[in-house]
């Protein structure tokens, strides 16, 4: 079995790549495996490549940058996947795909369920909805997985920039009205892992089970602020000599971005506990491993 993986210098993606070796032969894809920039290449080096399974990961993520590259974003989150799938659907090849809660508007306090009304806020949300409309549409075997607040001891992440504001800063001031639950890169990439693993030998009916959509992130749910401030406990107690003394609640007014955020990330999981008995831990229980791979070993 031969899996593609794309994004591998991403978070998940980089985090996949290793799960699936588990499973068969991993192609980890880069940008110079398969530029997503270069949508008219992608046919002809999937024909190349020839995976059984393709698992996309890449994507434009930075989010207040879409604002101003809104036609590299689509191409990129929509386009691209597009067209994978398209091959995808051609060839047989089981389509599993990266999105995010940020193709919701964030309003109210209920978790978003898979089948409720997707209306995104910035580019990115657009971008990455457009993308999973032209995945349906292509009407292959598909398993579209949003998930929220990604994050891992490596790459350019919220937990990353906090361990490093920190070590710099007496006082960190941060957002506390948006409300999600920090998923690590890892949870995400065993737990797909997982289900492909489970149900290999009739993917199709398995991704067909669900709906062709999942939403997969730990359970519970914080602000930014209290996400913050429990990576800077986690620090303290690992050692972490920190300069940080205070760490300040805002309102998203008082921290403007170009890209407007959603409010309420919070996703529900019962379809993940009902078509794959997959049972989340805490986001809490999900950081303490990050957390320790950002400290130096105790001594």
């Amino acid at each position: 079995m031969h899996f593609l993986v794309t994004g591998i210098s991403g978070q998940i993606g980089s985090e996949a790549a290793q799960s699936f070796a588990r499973l068969g032969n991993v192609i980890a894809a880069d940008r110079n495996v398969l530029d997503l920039s270069q949508p008219h290449m992608l046919s002809a080096r999937l024909d190349e490549l020839k995976p059984d399974v393709i698992v996309n990961a890449a994507a434009y993520t930075t989010v207040d940058r879409a604002e101003d590259e809104r036609e590299l974003a689509f191409t990129v989150n929509a386009e691209s996947p597009g067209i994978m799938a398209q091959w995808a659907a051609a060839h047989g090849a089981p389509f599993v795909h990266l999105s995010t809660d940020y193709v919701f508007d964030g309003s109210g306090e209920m978790p978003w369920r898979e089948d409720d009304v997707a209306a995104p806020l910035s580019v990115y949300g657009a971008s990455k909805f457009a993308g999973e409309q032209r995945i349906r549409a292509a009407a292959g075997h598909h398993l579209i997985v949003r998930t929220s607040w990604i994050y891992a001891a490596h790459g350019a992440n919220f937990l990353r920039t906090i361990s490093r504001l920190a070590r710099e800063k007496e006082e960190l001031k941060i957002v506390a009205d948006q409300i999600g639950a920090p998923t690590s890169a890892a949870f995400v990439a065993t737990r797909l892992t997982k289900i492909v693993q489970a149900n290999m030998e009739d993917l199709p009916a398995a991704f067909s089970r669900c709906g062709g959509v999942l939403h997969m992130a730990a359970t519970g749910h914080t602000s930014w602020h209290g996400f913050a401030s429990t990576i800077v406990e986690g620090l303290r107690q690992r050692g972490v000599i920190l300069a940080v003394r205070r760490i300040l609640p805002i309102p998203s007014e008082a921290y403007p971005t170009k890209a407007v955020r959603p409010r309420n990330s919070r996703l529900d999981l019962t379809r993940l506990r009902e078509c794959f008995e997959i049972r989340p831990p805490s986001w809490q229980a999900l950081l303490e491993p990050e957390i320790d791979g950002l400290a130096p070993p105790q001594t």
